[in-house]
């Protein structure tokens, strides 16, 4: 009897005979009984408990493969695995070399880039060097560049504003408060029932590039009540006067769409017109009485985040950034430098408002918290959140005239109306789960407050939240403000200005 299995032509591991005679490996019999029943090579009828196992010594050894059996067929295999081992040294050897050379070169080219950057400040400092030679003996003091000045990572994280910034913003603190208590609406000024009565009565067409299209910001000018500014999703702002359909002005110099335009207008002052976009940058155009045309002043690149708010103070000589980047930052309009950088706080800040006295400023965040800041310390005042509110973002603020209350969304269709001196909401104003907020606004009156968003824009009575007037025409308003006198209200719908006020007589 041949000791090797039927099926495989080897020894087998576990042998078994069967009813007939023959030998087969056991787990290869089993398998085909299970598929066939049968005898592999008489096909008679076989079963798994036909099969007797062969049973040998524990002690004895398997067999040695084949190809293993003899000495020069082991020593092939040896050879075999010797020329792999060998191969796989050369390419690996192969594979540094190129390395090396390639690290080389790296050095080389840093080396020389190294060099030419010393020669290139070298050259800098030999020609600041002749000019200042010569501004000296021509008897010119140094001046500061009169253009565009570029504003990286200067100032850094500060621990307050200079003693003369902080003197002013308190002389101006003093001022408007005591004036303020006193204030009440001027005469003429637009009333709760003129208001119900608005209609749409004018409409501007296909301001900014079609594509991207889109309104994003809107401010009115109070020198010229005509005129208005707009930043849209194009990256270009313009400023147009209505009453000659012209546009006066169409300034480029960002590279992602603008989220926030302003008109800084003061006695005696040039007008300046402020952006701040999604590209990180912040921009200052000055109008220029000779030529009638805004030349670039100022681009801020401090932040490193998008800029998400921007207001001029009530000082007209500072204006503020807030950005993603967890920090805000306050800039001087008279000589265009950072006065002061925020330490980054624990969340991203995604909009801005600055308190009509000036002391304070409002920051929103991605997690429904309002952070109000002391703007003379860089410190927190006080902190406020929605009680009992699912996390959503707060991307717009707005305090009221009177200085006691500010006016924000607590969801992501209401808003609420906080009370300043109790830290706590006086009102919720519902606005319907289809209604997704894009701005808020108080009139320079402190009695109406306005909602933009979605479904348009709804403006309500303050202190008894009466809605008077919903102003739907264009569909979604991205941004709106209260006209001169609140007369009118102007609203962004799509490429549309449209404006809103007393009907026709």
């Amino acid at each position: 009897m041949s000791f090797l299995c039927r099926i495989s032509g080897e020894l087998p591991q576990e042998p078994v005979v069967t009813k007939s005679g023959n030998v087969y490996e056991r787990r290869l019999i089993v398998k085909y009984i299970t598929e066939n029943g049968t005898d592999p090579v008489t096909g008679e009828k076989l079963e798994e408990s036909d099969l007797t196992v062969v049973k040998g010594s524990p002690a004895t050894a398997p067999p040695r493969p084949p190809t293993h059996a003899s000495v020069p067929a082991l020593l092939h295999s040896l050879q075999n695995e010797w020329d792999a081992i060998v191969l796989g040294t050369y390419n690996a050897e192969q594979k540094l070399n190129a390395t090396r050379q390639e690290l080389s070169y790296a050095l080389y080219e840093l080396d020389a880039a190294r060099r030419v950057v010393a020669r290139v400040i070298r050259e800098r400092d030999a020609a600041r060097e002749a000019l200042a030679n010569i501004q000296a003996s021509m008897g010119v003091a140094p001046s500061a560049p009169a253009e565009d000045v570029e504003m990286a990572e200067e100032g850094g994280v500060e621990a307050g504003l200079p003693a003369n910034i902080t003197a002013q913003i308190d002389e101006t603190h003093q001022t408007l408060s005591a004036a303020r208590k006193k204030r009440k609406p001027a005469p003429g000024y637009a009333t709760v029932a003129e208001v119900k009565t608005f209609v749409a009565s004018h409409t501007i067409p296909s301001l900014h590039s079609a594509s991207p299209s889109g309104i994003t910001s809107l401010a009115i000018s109070h020198a010229n009540p005509s005129q208005f500014l707009t930043g849209g999703n194009d990256k270009v702002v313009q400023l147009y006067d209505k009453s000659t359909d012209k546009v006066l002005a169409s300034l480029k110099g960002h590279t992602k769409k603008i989220n926030h335009v302003a008109l800084r207008e003061a006695s005696g002052e040039p007008t300046l017109i402020l952006s701040a976009g999604a590209d990180k940058i912040a921009k200052v155009w000055s109008h220029d009485t000779a030529s009638g045309e805004y030349i670039p002043k100022s681009t801020v690149r401090s932040h490193k985040g998008e800029l998400t708010g921007l207001a001029v103070h009530p000082t007209s000589t500072l204006y503020a950034l807030s950005s993603t980047d967890k920090t805000y930052s306050l800039h001087d309009l008279s000589n265009f430098s950072q006065i002061f950088r925020s330490a980054p706080s624990e969340e991203a800040f995604t909009s801005l408002a600055i308190h009509p006295d000036g002391t304070l400023l409002g920051l929103g965040t991605p997690t429904s918290t309002i952070q109000i800041y002391d703007i003379r310390t860089g410190a927190i005042a006080a902190s406020l959140s929605p009680p009992d509110a699912a996390p959503f973002t707060v991307n717009t603020l707005a305090f009221s005239e009177n200085g006691y209350h500010l006016l924000a969304p607590s969801s992501l269709s209401s808003v609420a109306i906080w009370d300043l001196r109790k830290q706590k909401t006086t009102h919720t104003i519902s606005l319907g789960d289809d209604f997704k907020i894009n701005r808020v606004s108080f009139d320079t009156s402190a009695q109406f407050l306005g909602v933009a968003g979605s479904l348009g824009a709804r403006i309500f009575a303050h202190k008894t939240w009466e809605e008077l007037l919903r102003l739907e025409e264009g569909g979604e308003v991205s941004d709106f403000a209260f006209g001169e006198q609140g007369k009118e209200i102007w609203g962004a719908t799509g490429r549309e200005v449209r404006i809103w006020s007393l009907p026709a007589a």
